[in-house]
This record gives structure tokens, sequence and C-alpha cells, in this order.
């Protein structure tokens, strides 16, 4: 085809037959292509889309997102799990109508997929987080706002307009800041609250260190403290200036409350519950007996989580715990999965597997560092159109459908990882 071939912007899913707007996209990616030689912005293939991304960054902001901590093993094990489950489809089944539909904490959602936090994200493109949260808004993918993100609590609720839109929380040690935070969240919008709980300090990891790189240092990814009352008012007291006054102290002084070294304890999640009006999910729960506290804690959810591989090295895959957490917890509390999600298959295996939703994250990063957020709604809504066609290919009509009489375990001897 001609070098001079145009990109495709993706289209918008709206104004479609309901059945068929996620599966939808894949027709008019199609029809583009061969009526207006018009070629989608990001690639569709989830094994090159990190090498595209790579292409157009930084090498400092390519290796955030893409490193991992220490070898990368924690991010290769969650890929390895995905390859142990294969779908076992079924056929003459109903399945022309897909409904991908959830309800999550009394919400009704349209699929049961979610951006997942990921801070800083004026390094990977201009768009960044309010970009990203607009389009987003526009397809119907509850935004989850990380704490370090590059805009602010505000901006983000603003370019977000009706979407949902959930608040991750990195819990500062300060119980003054960490209430301001959740007042501020509250007041804007965000309904859903998610604490990371293991990255109260930053990972070993290699590719950043060797880099000599941490953005939060210099003020990228401290918006959030930068623009919170309380914080400025604490920073004012001890230097007699404003954060952007004097950008490093500023940053070290909000890096050092909330990736303090410190962790929090269950006990202190009393002080979340008497500050927050809403359903309170803990992310980066990897084991069953940590899912039991979870639920004596009197939390609504949790996450089965390792940080898509960027804190604990060597670590167990997310997918290989979930079915066990699930089991732990029964219907006490949803539970939801992050770490290795790359394709619409990926989801079909997590939900049978258990969780009731799912949540992106490098994916829809790549796709902003390549088309912004033009880029970045392609990837989300190409995760979409492949969850939807491949669950009636294997025969699922809805979410419900996704169980695991739908999966097995089957280990190939050369079945090794595809894309982190």
């Amino acid at each position: 085809m001609s070098s001079s071939t145009n990109k495709q912007l993706p289209q918008s899913i709206h104004g479609t037959e309901q059945h068929r707007q996620y599966g939808a996209f894949q027709n008019e990616i199609y029809r583009e292509g061969m009526l207006k030689q018009r070629l989608p912005i990001v690639t569709t293939n989830p094994n090159t889309l990190e090498d595209q991304a790579k292409s157009m960054l930084k090498p400092t902001a390519f290796n955030y997102v893409a490193g991992g901590a220490g070898e990368r093993a924690t991010m290769d094990a969650n890929r390895l799990a995905f390859r142990q489950w294969k779908v076992v489809p079924r056929m003459l089944r109903p399945t022309t109508h897909r409904d991908l539909r959830v309800t999550l904490f009394g919400e009704k959602y349209d699929s049961p997929v979610l951006m997942a936090p990921v801070g800083v994200q004026e390094i990977f493109h201009e768009d960044k987080e309010t970009g990203l949260s607009e389009v987003c808004s526009e397809i119907g993918v509850p935004y989850i706002l990380s704490t370090a993100s590059s805009a602010s609590i505000e901006e983000v609720a603003k370019s977000n307009g009706n979407g949902p839109r959930w608040f991750q929380l990195y819990w500062p040690q300060d119980d003054d800041i960490t209430i301001s935070l959740l007042k501020r969240a509250q007041a804007n919008g965000y309904k859903v609250l998610v604490v990371t709980l293991d990255t109260w300090a930053l990972a070993w990891r290699p590719a950043d260190l060797d880099g000599g790189y941490v953005p939060f240092a210099k003020g990228t990814g401290n918006a959030t403290g930068f623009t919170d009352p309380v914080f400025r008012q604490k920073f004012r007291q001890k230097f007699n200036a404003t954060p952007e006054e004097k950008v490093l102290q500023a940053s070290n002084e909000w890096v050092g409350d909330v990736f303090s070294g410190a962790a929090h304890t269950w006990e202190q999640i009393a002080l979340l519950k008497k500050n927050w009006e809403g359903p309170i999910v803990l992310k980066g729960i990897q084991h069953p007996e940590d899912a039991k506290l979870a639920v004596e804690a009197g939390v609504d959810g949790i996450i089965c989580s390792n940080h898509g591989g960027r804190q604990l090295d060597g670590a167990v895959g997310s997918l290989e715990m979930l079915p066990e957490i699930v089991d732990a917890v029964g219907d006490k509390l949803t539970v939801l999965f992050d770490s290795g999600i790359r394709t619409g298959v990926d989801i079909i295996k997590a939900l049978s597997l258990g969780a009731k939703a799912v949540l992106v994250g490098r994916p829809a990063i790549y796709g902003l560092a390549v088309g912004g957020k033009q880029g970045a709604k392609q990837v989300l809504q190409g995760i979409l159109a492949d969850l939807d066609q491949s669950m009636g290919l294997a025969g699922i009509a809805n979410i419900a459908g996704c169980n695991r009489s739908m999966i097995r375990r089957v280990q190939y001897g050369g079945d090794t990882k595809s894309s982190n």
C-alpha cells in the first residue's frame, strides 16, 4: 500500500446498534481501509504495540512504563499465567447478540473494562490524564485517576465530564493530607476509592535506575499534591513558599509523604472508612489470607494485582492467584483483576476465573504514546471489540457466561510469553 496512506482515527461507538456497539469498531476498520485507504493510527497487534510506543517515546519515558521490578520475572509470570489457560468454545448457542454490561458496587457499567490508574501521563503525551479521561468517558470506560497524576483531581473531573470515574490513593502518612485528598475526590464525582497497598516505597527498577530517572523528583506527577490545600498550607508553614516557587523542595516533601518507606496497617483502614462515603477497594491483594483480612476490615472490594510486575520481582502471576482468592472470599466482597491484560480473550479468562471486572493499563498508555488520546481510545475500543467478538465465537452471550466451564488449564512446553 502507498506510503501516503492516511491513518484512521478511531470512530465513536455511539449511534450504532446496541448489541454490536463494540464489534462494529472492527467493521469500521475494514471499511475505512478498503474504501478510503485509511489505516488505524495504532497497531491492533498486542505483540507489537509496545515496540510501536517505544519508537515514539524518549527512553526515560518508555522505560518508566514498560519497565518492571528486578529482572521483570513478575511481568513474565503475569503473561505466562494467561498462556496456561485455554478457552473451550461452545457451538450453536444464541450468541449473535452479546451483553457486556456489569454491575459493580450497585452501579451499572457498559462493560467489565476499567482504565487502570497510571501516573505521570504527561511524559507519554501532552494529552495526559485529561485527554485519556475524556475519551474514556466517550466510550463508557470508567477512568481511575492515579494519585501520581500530572493533572489535578479537579481538572480530570472536568475533562471526564459525565463519565464514570474512580480515585486511586497512594496513601500518605499524613492523615490530614489523606483526608483532604478523599474530600476533594468525593466533591468532584469520583465514586469508588481504590487504595494501592503495594507501593508505599518504590521498587528496585533497573530500567529507571540505569537512566537515573524518577519523574517525581522534579515535580512531574505531583499535581495531586501541589494542588492540595492542606499540603500547600503545610508546605508554606515550613518553607514560607508555594510548591511552584520551590519545586524541588515541594517534590521532596510530597514524595516523602506518599512513598515514605513506611507501610500502613489493617487497623488504619478505619480512617479511610470514616472519611470516604462510598465503596473502598484494596489494590494489590495476592494472597487468599489477605483477601480474608480485607473482608474483616469491612471494605467493599479487592483487586488481585501485583502492580503489573512493577513492585516485587519474582512474585507469582496475578492470574495464578485469582481463583484461590475468589474461592476464599466468595460473595463477601467484589474481586477485580489487574496485571497482564492485553487482549479480549485475556479478559474472558480473568472473568471465567471469578473476577467481576478487569483493569487495563499499559496497552492504553502505549496507545496514548503513539496517537495521543485518540490512540488510547483506539486501543481501548480494540480491546472491547476483541472481547465482544471473542465472546460470540466462544459461545458466551453475557458476562455471567464467563465461568470456569469455559476454560481449561493446559500447559504446553513451548507455550511461552507473548507481550509484556
